[in-house]
């Protein structure tokens, strides 16, 4: 049997292209994850301690509520479409990632303390739903890392939404003396949502009309599932040198609530 000498560089030609292939299918298998199963995110910020820690890294379920053009890589620049297909409507007390009317290139995570059509109003730093007085109830002190890294200790307590979700929440004033602790009512306009940080004095939401506002439902990316690692504060996933100073093992594959 004959054969024929491989031509120079054709062996090379072959890893090459094969090397290619292989990326591109990896490439895109990971955006299609990314835009139709889970999104992962990082927390930089504190105004969802304690519920979310600075350095929590996060999946977020993108079908949960379906797809929006922010379900999709750059959506902000591309209208891939209008509306939401396969939508479902968030409930009361799911933390959601979205995008702000104001700021639709800036990812931001808040709780869902109102549906379209409710009456949102703090009044001497409580919560009130449609004239419902969401109870709270004191449990012992948090320690959290605040936004430059200085340990802090606040009062928490445990808030029950008119559905009877429980979930936790921090306040570093005594009840009245913060900034959003006694507003005007907010009515929540058809087909958008009122989102609050869960550290009350320290979250810029829905209650700063001009910076986050109401939140329409086109603009919500997902809802937030479970942590699978934290870093600690200001150490990214991969600065794997600083974890050993920073990372919160405990805080690895646990449930959002």
């Amino acid at each position: 049997m004959e054969v024929q000498p491989t031509k120079p560089g054709r062996w090379y030609d072959e890893i090459a292209w094969g090397s290619v292939r292989t990326l591109f299918f990896t490439i895109l298998a990971i955006l299609v994850f990314r835009s139709f199963c889970f999104q992962p995110f990082y927390i930089p910020s504190g105004s969802m301690i304690p519920s979310l820690l600075i350095g929590d890294n996060l999946f977020v379920s993108k079908w949960a509520y379906g797809y929006s053009r922010y379900s999709f890589p750059f959506g902000h620049h591309f209208n891939y479409f209008n509306g939401r297909i396969f939508g479902n409507d968030p409930e009361l007390g799911d933390v959601v990632v979205f995008r702000a009317e104001e700021r639709p290139s800036q990812d931001f995570i808040k709780r869902v303390v109102g549906l379209p059509g409710d009456r949102i109003q703090m009044i001497d730093g409580k919560l009130h739903i449609n004239g419902f007085a969401c109870p709270v109830e004191k449990i012992q002190d948090a320690i959290f890392h605040d936004d430059s890294q200085q340990t802090l200790e606040a009062a928490q307590y445990l808030e029950t939404l008119p559905n009877g979700v429980e979930h936790l929440i921090i306040k570093q004033r005594p009840f009245g003396q913060g900034h959003f602790d006694n507003t005007e009512e907010y009515q929540v306009p058809p087909g958008h949502f009122f989102m609050m940080g869960d550290n009350r004095d320290g979250s810029n939401d829905s209650r700063a009309q001009q910076v986050i506002g109401y939140i329409p439902f086109e603009n919500l990316v997902g809802r937030a599932s479970f942590i699978f690692f934290s870093t600690g504060s200001h150490a990214q996933l991969w600065e794997i040198w600083r974890w050993l100073a920073k990372a919160h093992y405990d805080r690895a594959m646990i449930w959002v609530q």
